[in-house]
């Protein structure tokens, strides 16, 4: 006969909606006799809570259940000559696969209505339909924009207020970009900021190796390859982008 103490635990623990009386009645049906009072003072002391705090799928295993279906979007802004540039981009969260939408002075409901337009119509080649759009409750992102994913079977996910972590992924892209790219240059214009940002977005999805994909690039051009002997420098190519802030290493042919 299992052990009360750790069955109690895992009822609770995988079935969140259930309360403490219904774990007591499960267990009695199990043979195994234990009030519910008893289940309600364990259950407080494993810090799990009442059903209503544990009710709903933890946000990070929710994410992780649906991160092929699921893709988060975010601003992040640039300050260009005393005038601020809003950049928006979407990033498919299982493969960190990110697509740069637009740039704009004014992101107003009109232009990112057109950008939402823009990446639904490329939904359809999409291996596995997405199912979720996480974003933040900025009000840039309108009725209108959430509107054209809901009429291609989208679900929008709001994030919580001031909770960062909640839209994590497309958080750790812009620290990222910052870091690597754009704190490192001296940007003159917005069609400057354009052609960097798209050449560090083909670098990002072709090249640079990610921790969460086993240190492959989310869209690689060519598989990897497994060498039986350690090359030498001069069986490497070396490719230099943006000025050389940028590089990118390959087997030389």
């Amino acid at each position: 006969m299992p052990r009360p103490a750790s069955l109690w635990f895992d009822l609770a623990r995988e079935n969140p909606r259930w309360g403490y009386r219904r774990i007591a009645g499960e267990l009695a049906g199990l043979g195994i006799k234990i009030s519910a009072t008893t289940v309600r003072k364990l259950l407080r002391e494993a810090a799990l809570g009442p059903t209503g705090s544990r009710g709903g799928l933890p946000w990070r295993e929710f994410i992780r259940r649906q991160a092929q279906t699921m893709i988060a979007c975010d601003f992040f802004t640039v300050d260009v000559t005393l005038r601020r540039i809003y950049v928006l981009f979407f990033i498919e969260l299982q493969i960190r696969r990110v697509r740069l939408a637009g740039l704009t002075h004014n992101p107003d409901g009109l232009w990112v209505a057109q950008q939402a337009r823009n990446l639904a119509w490329s939904l359809p080649e999409r291996e596995a339909p997405a199912r979720f759009l996480i974003h933040d409750r900025d009000r840039k992102f309108t009725a209108a924009f959430d509107e054209v994913f809901r009429d291609e079977g989208v679900e929008i996910v709001r994030t919580p207020i001031r909770a960062p972590k909640a839209n994590a992924i497309a958080e750790r892209f812009v620290g990222t970009v910052r870091r690597e790219c754009l704190d490192r240059l001296l940007i003159s214009g917005r069609r400057h900021l354009e052609r960097v940002l798209r050449v560090f977005v083909e670098h990002y999805n072709t090249h640079r190796p990610h921790r969460a994909l086993a240190l492959a690039p989310p869209d690689p051009r060519r598989p990897t390859l497994r060498l039986v002997v350690t090359p030498n420098r001069h069986g490497v190519r070396r490719r230099g982008r943006l000025g050389g802030l940028i590089r990118e290493y390959s087997m030389a042919a």
